[in-house]
């Protein structure tokens, strides 16, 4: 039996289900192989596609590293920032362009170590952001060092006998610093990341989903992880499904248990609510 190829599959040549959200021009990806980045990313590309807003009123946020790379694949607006400094630019933007759906894609290091003091700042006023958080427990581009979401005894580069310092649990921080809805995935729950992505865009607030993903190259390799492949499938063994608890609650733990699911899906007033209470005459200024 011959072998069907793209052409043959799709009926058109070469026709990917997401081409037009994708930059072909910028194809092939950097990211490594056995890297969980991509379905992540197309994950995030299938709710844009079944949320039905304009492509013109969508921007992709994101930070220095390897996440970071999703802002140049993306054919929407987009912006590649500096590091730890994503959520700041986005929040600019939304206040520019407030019926804009602004996404920052980026990942644990950029998000939490580098940029922790902006996080909970957005989170606290609830500004109407969505942020995908790819969580691969340290800093993947730039060398393997820990980061503040390292798992306690880990390895890295820049702790090799072990990480001796408690990560955060990040869900716990977004919460804790007011967020609307706080969901957690692995890269193997892709229906069910797809759908809390698509969530999220429909969220009026601060929304974060946090995706847990192998990093093969530096952190599964420093660890003895195995595989590309062993290492998702083993967090997705371990994960349990545990929609509405208390995020406090939510344990991560990469060799015993890792609690997933929909946390948080609340209503408060936004960052835009609460300005124009107290500032009405901008809103008329606007003329909206």
């Amino acid at each position: 039996m011959k072998k069907q190829g793209i052409k043959e599959l799709n009926g058109m040549p070469g026709k990917h289900p997401l081409s037009d959200l994708l930059r072909d021009d910028r194809m092939p990806h950097i990211w490594c192989p056995g890297c969980d980045i991509g379905t992540i990313f197309a994950s995030c590309l299938t709710a844009i596609h079944e949320s039905n807003i304009d492509y013109n009123d969508f921007a992709v946020i994101s930070g220095i590293g390897c996440s970071g790379r999703a802002a140049g694949y993306v054919k929407l607006d987009s912006f590649h920032t500096t590091h730890g400094r994503a959520i700041p630019f986005a929040t600019g933007l939304k206040i520019a362009k407030p019926k804009m759906k602004i996404i920052v894609f980026s990942g644990d290091g950029d998000l939490f170590t580098i940029g922790g003091n902006h996080f909970i700042h957005a989170a606290r006023r609830n500004m109407d952001l969505t942020i995908i958080c790819v969580n691969n427990f340290t800093y993947g581009m730039t060398g393997g060092q820990v980061a503040s979401s390292t798992p306690f005894k880990a390895r890295t580069s820049t702790t090799p006998n072990g990480n001796f310092e408690r990560p955060f649990n990040l869900a716990y921080m977004a919460a804790a610093a007011g967020a609307a809805y706080v969901a957690r995935w692995t890269t193997l729950h892709v229906r069910r990341l797809t759908n809390s992505i698509l969530e999220a865009f429909n969220k009026k607030g601060f929304s974060f989903v946090e995706v847990i993903s192998s990093c093969p190259t530096s952190f599964g390799r420093k660890n003895k992880l195995g595989p590309p492949l062993h290492i998702i499938q083993h967090f997705h063994k371990i994960s349990v499904i545990k929609n509405s608890i208390h995020p406090k609650d939510a344990n991560l733990d990469i060799e015993k248990e890792i609690v997933v699911g929909k946390f948080v899906d609340i209503e408060r007033p936004t960052f835009f609510d609460l300005w124009e209470e107290i500032y009405p005459p901008i809103r008329e200024k606007r003329g909206e």
